[in-house]
């Protein structure tokens, strides 16, 4: 069940962990980011992110997420889809990305979004010199382009190459995709109203991210191959439990 009443985030994950808000940076006055009994709640007042304070390569990240009800003017949400996101081998100084006015980090993220959990989006930013960090990975997909013009992941499909931005649409989105509140089409993996499992593989620069067990997307050949994981606010309320890092 979803906790009613949490408490600040503080000591029992400051160790690992830290915040970042696009508004207040370090600084957490809304209490955006809160733990109780091993559950982290994001309330989605902001745009932002929880980030590891240490950086990893080759490593299998499993948590569990379950949406709230709440959706903010942050990020847009009010009306629309939950989204959040994870970020993986995020990089660059705190709030270097080009999404958000500089609200996130370039990396690969793993979206969190209702109907497209699973898709992996290309996260621009810029280094501390101003240089531009362009993500970079190759994925075998369909032989067709969403309304967007992007593609989506099909085992043993042709191997397309994407650079500096975009989206990998999951192997199991589906065609309708909107971006309303609480979409859902029979076939997604994800269970609507419950607690739902994901699993980011990360080894020998491929990403292999499982929906409750299923092989919903991958990527090979991607840069930056290592960095920080980032747990990510955007307007959207979301619950987190039983997260693990594991190095391989």
């Amino acid at each position: 069940m979803k906790p009613e009443s949490l408490v600040p985030f503080d000591h029992p994950l400051s160790e690992h962990f830290y915040t970042w808000l696009v508004d207040s940076k370090y600084e957490d006055p809304r209490q955006v980011f809160q733990l109780q009994s091993g559950v982290l709640g994001i309330s989605g007042d902001g745009l932002g992110y929880l980030a590891t304070r240490r950086e990893f390569e080759n490593y299998h990240l499993s948590l569990e997420f379950l949406w709230g009800n709440r959706n903010w003017t942050w990020g847009d949400r009010l009306g629309k889809a939950r989204d959040s996101g994870v970020f993986l081998h995020a990089t660059g100084p705190d709030g270097n990305s080009h999404d958000g006015n500089g609200a996130f980090m370039a990396a690969i993220e793993c979206n969190v979004f209702q109907g497209a959990v699973g898709d992996f989006l290309l996260i621009r930013g810029d280094d501390s010199t101003g240089q531009l960090i362009a993500p970079e990975l190759d994925v075998e997909v369909t032989g067709e382009m969403d309304a967007e013009g992007w593609p989506t992941y099909q085992p043993g499909g042709k191997v397309k190459r994407l650079s500096r931005w975009g989206r990998v649409n999951h192997r199991y989105k589906s065609a309708q995709w909107k971006d309303q509140i609480d979409f859902r089409v029979n076939g997604d993996p994800c269970i609507h109203g419950a607690w739902n499992r994901l699993e980011c593989r990360c080894v020998d620069r491929q990403i292999l991210i499982f929906v409750n067990g299923f092989l919903v997307n991958k990527a090979v050949n991607v840069w930056p191959s290592h960095g920080k994981i980032l747990l990510q606010c955007e307007g959207s309320e979301i619950f987190y439990r039983n997260m693990s890092i594991r190095c391989l």
